[in-house]
């Protein structure tokens, strides 16, 4: 990171994200867009999930199917003023993160089509400093998902110095020169701590973007600015906080906060103007790849869907990220096609799986209770199925397991490791700036600082939102079984079980394996005994296998290949990612997860 070889680590809303661009395709930032019949409503999808570059990445095929930079974004925003149509915005955030500055120019952007007649609805897995500050001041109505949390927490920077590792430890004599007193860009290494001047300096813009972050949110919500300390600035808040606070309007899932905006506008149609096409339009490439040969092999009566490993987001990204594992957007993108196809009858889930993501566990959890409404879902465990594991297994219709599967594990867990005292040890000083001149505010702003640790402030709000998790985590448990909270709770806490353990607290149906769930799939839907079954797969698409392209997410990544050459040259590198994998996403910016904190392996 070029600004972190200057000292800059910078926290919150002022995260730097670096991606790797491959150029830009030919063609202009509009394009013609796709009209309902005349006369009909429509509403306008924007998907902002997989980020707004300045540059979107495209791949070595340019079909032209995504639209991610974040000019084209403005434009057709823009655009939208003047077709009489579009009726209504849907702006998916997901769990994007967005600068500052791009952050008041969306923000503008939809306050802009707010005002002129055509109401904004918007929705995200959770919400930064920034993206709430977009929400806030351009969206009608804000929804949240019900594991989401809103990380108002206010604005810091955070630089470290190391003039005493150098100097000092490693005896390396820098001989730096600068033209200006505010310029400070040699401090990080010639001081051990900042000079009056770039205190000065940075503070003073620092106060003063915090100030533009406070007037983006008081257009429209100025009651997130009320109080010694604002709202705006003491998060992080679980869902059911972020709505009693009136950071956001509504708790939703995505299709529901989609299916609410459909209805206020009274649209018939939906017409996905920018980002990945998802909902309805989810395979843009679908005749493509069926010229190919790419078809669905999911026409069985009965399909069965496998699931192990870690569970994550989505997306093959970072060191921690193993190459394989329950990716939620693969998952649910193929939990959606069973769901729609009217050949598949019932679903057998196969899982093995010691949790991760609490977000992507509830999404999953969500995705199977659509299916569940549609068509019988037998869950069948395997060696495993604990907390996240279990958090997916609750959904089955019936539920089968061995005597010996591990079951349970309804608990949380979060946290952060954080090094300063180390990096002080070797001489490394570090410091945080934060714009809010109350008490409290560098740590509640620096909380995802991997050099300060939390104060008993900020670790009581980031308790809150774990509660809030656990809590929610009952609740799922509950209704996939058909049981009141309170006897479930018993068995909750963390607590693990055997198969036959968990068969007598009625956290499963039956004992037995997969034979016997593909059996049982087979008499709830009503199919003769011989009734065929099918293996579809969640694996992307020819193209995007030889692009290395996340269709959810619009990146590149290579990191299943790096995994399996792990294996061949580390063995102890590759235990340790199966190992650690469920605990990934707090390396990745969550701090809650649904997850065994410690491998279990019988054999």
């Amino acid at each position: 990171m070029k600004r972190a070889l200057r000292g800059v680590v910078f926290g919150s809303a002022l995260a730097l994200a670096l991606g790797s661009c491959e150029g830009r395709s030919p063609g202009t930032a509009t394009r013609t867009p796709v009209l309902s019949p005349k006369g009909d409503a429509t509403l306008a999808v924007v998907d902002l999930s997989a980020g707004t570059p300045e540059l979107d990445a495209r791949g070595m095929f340019p079909l032209g199917m995504r639209r991610t930079s974040f000019s084209e974004a403005i434009l057709e925003l823009d655009a939208l003023h003047d077709e009489p149509e579009i009726k209504g915005v849907f702006v998916r955030f997901g769990g994007a993160r967005v600068g500052l500055a791009r952050a008041q120019e969306l923000g503008r952007a939809l306050r802009r089509l707010a005002e002129s007649g055509k109401p904004v609805h918007c929705h995200g897995e959770g919400f930064n400093n920034a993206s709430l500050a977009v929400a806030a001041e351009g969206c009608t109505r804000i929804a949240l998902s019900p594991p989401g949390s809103v990380d108002a927490n206010g604005i810091a920077a955070e630089i470290a110095y190391y003039r005493k590792f150098l100097a000092d430890e490693l005896r390396i004599t820098l001989d730096i020169l600068q033209v200006g007193k505010y310029k400070g860009a040699e401090e990080p290494f010639t001081r051990d701590g900042p000079s009056e001047e770039a205190r000065a300096s940075l503070l003073g813009t620092l106060s003063d973007l915090r100030a533009a972050w406070h007037e983006s949110v008081a257009k429209k919500r100025p009651q997130l600015l009320k109080g010694k300390i604002p709202a705006l600035e003491d998060g992080p808040y679980s869902a059911g906080e972020a709505l009693e606070r009136g950071l956001v309007d509504t708790i939703a899932y995505a299709d529901e906060a989609r299916e609410d905006a459909r209805k206020a506008v009274g649209a018939t149609h939906d017409d996905v103007r920018f980002g990945s096409r998802s909902g309805d339009k989810a395979d843009d490439l679908s005749e493509v790849f069926k010229a190919v040969g790419v078809t669905d092999s999911s026409t069985a009566p009965i399909a069965i869907v496998r699931a192990e490993g870690a569970i994550t987001s989505g997306s093959a990204d970072g060191p921690f990220d193993s190459g394989s594992g329950i990716r939620e957007r693969e998952l649910s993108r193929l939990l959606g096609r069973l769901e729609k196809s009217e050949s598949t009858k019932a679903v057998v889930l196969r899982i093995d799986s010691p949790g991760g993501s609490a977000v992507a566990s509830d999404l999953l959890w969500h995705s199977l209770m659509k299916l569940r409404a549609k068509k019988p879902v037998v869950v069948s465990i395997g060696d495993m199925a604990a907390s996240g594991g279990y958090y997916m297994a609750s959904t089955g219709t019936k539920i089968v397991a061995e005597p010996t599967s591990i079951i349970g594990s309804i608990g949380v867990v979060g946290g952060k490791m954080t090094f300063g005292a180390a990096a002080e040890h070797w001489g490394i000083h570090h410091e945080v700036f934060p714009a809010s001149p109350h008490p409290g505010a560098a740590s509640r702003a620096a909380m995802g600082s991997i050099l300060e640790p939390w104060d008993a402030a900020t670790r009581a709000r980031v308790y809150g939102t774990m509660s809030a998790i656990y809590g929610l985590f009952l609740d799922r448990v509950a209704a996939g079984r058909g049981l009141p909270v309170q006897e479930i709770a018993p068995s909750a806490e963390g607590r693990i079980f055997s198969g036959r353990q968990a068969l007598e607290r009625k956290l499963v149906d039956e004992l037995g394996g997969l034979h016997e769930a593909i059996h049982l799939a087979r008499d709830l839907a009503h199919l003769a005994p011989d009734a065929e079954v099918a293996f579809p797969e969640t694996r992307q698409g020819l193209l995007q296998l030889l692009e290395g392209l996340d269709t959810a997410t619009g990146s590149h990544s290579g990191a299943a290949l790096t995994f399996e050459s792990l294996r061949t040259w580390s063995p102890v590198k590759a235990a340790a990612l199966e190992a650690l994998g469920p605990l990934a996403p707090l390396a990745t910016g969550e701090r809650t997860v649904v997850a065994l904190p410690f491998r279990v392996e019988v054999r």
